[in-house]
């Protein structure tokens, strides 16, 4: 039999090592001593603390070393479906460290650009969470990704060609729509496309899509590099919110914020108006 340290220093891993397997059951002792609670192993554990090393080295949790040393039968697609794991975790690390180049090299400012009258087809987006969590925020970010792809797809099948890519804005623009994003019951988001030719001149759509006709405009924009989080969706607002209004009559109106999601970040903008009752909104009636 071989004392605890001299399993430790055959086996190269710490006492605390082999404790700590002992606990999970990984690697139980041969023997522990009443007495003084000292482990004890026997030789032929040298194979098992081997292998427990190694499926540790790549990275898997103690349940699947577990499961692996269980089932040995399974033990290569285990190490398969952790590789595609490791893979993935690995590329997401990448995208992570790219956009966090981006954000620092560019160091996102808020730019006043113009926005000419157009035609937009818009559709509610209906069974979005509140994005409370990561979890309830990545969802809804993928139902309102698939609604902005297949709004593009209907407009299309119906002979309208689109202009430039979707965004999404909170549903808001209407009394209706104000009630029901404020008693939680939604839709919260509705998906915009801009298209060529006049709301007239427009062919039949199929039920559920809206047409309108902005008029021009200017906004306030800024690009966030990455995925679109909800910090980075509040970032983006305090930046818009902190910018140097164009002058003492205008406002940005975060109400109609927009995002359009692109593959390397989301361009974020936010209409600057006339604010309710300035003299030059007077002299534009």
């Amino acid at each position: 039999m071989l004392s605890i340290s001299e399993f430790s220093q055959m086996c190269h891993l710490s006492p605390q090592a082999l404790r700590f397997y002992h606990a999970e059951g990984l690697l139980v002792p041969a023997g522990i001593d009443d007495r003084t609670g000292h482990r004890s192993y026997a030789f032929d554990q040298v194979e098992r603390a081997m292998l427990i090393t190694l499926l540790r080295d790549t990275g898997m949790s103690v349940k699947l070393v577990r499961r692996a040393l269980d089932e040995p039968d399974q033990a290569v697609a285990l190490l398969d479906r952790h590789s595609d794991e490791v893979s993935r975790q690995r590329q997401a690390q990448a995208d992570a460290i790219a956009a966090a180049r981006a954000v620092f090299e560019a160091q996102p400012e808020p730019r006043l650009r113009h926005v000419p009258a157009t035609t937009v087809v818009a559709r509610l987006v209906p069974g979005t969470p509140l994005g409370r969590d990561a979890q309830e925020w990545d969802r809804a970010e993928e139902i309102i990704t698939a609604a902005a792809a297949d709004l593009v797809a209907t407009v299309r099948q119906a002979g309208v060609t689109c202009r430039g890519e979707p965004w999404r804005t909170l549903a808001l623009e209407t009394p209706e729509q104000d009630r029901r994003v404020l008693d939680g019951t939604g839709p919260f988001w509705t998906v915009k496309v801009a298209v060529d030719g006049t709301q007239e001149a427009l062919p039949s759509l199929p039920a559920g899509l809206i047409v309108q006709t902005p008029d021009a405009h200017d906004e306030l924009s800024i690009f966030m590099p990455g995925r679109n989080t909800m910090a980075k969706y509040c970032t983006v607002v305090l930046r818009l919110l902190d910018a140097a209004p164009v002058d003492g009559d205008r406002f940005v109106n975060l109400a109609r914020l927009r995002q359009e999601v692109r593959p390397d970040g989301v361009l974020s903008s936010a209409p600057v108006e006339r604010r309710p009752g300035s003299p030059t909104e007077d002299l534009e009636r």
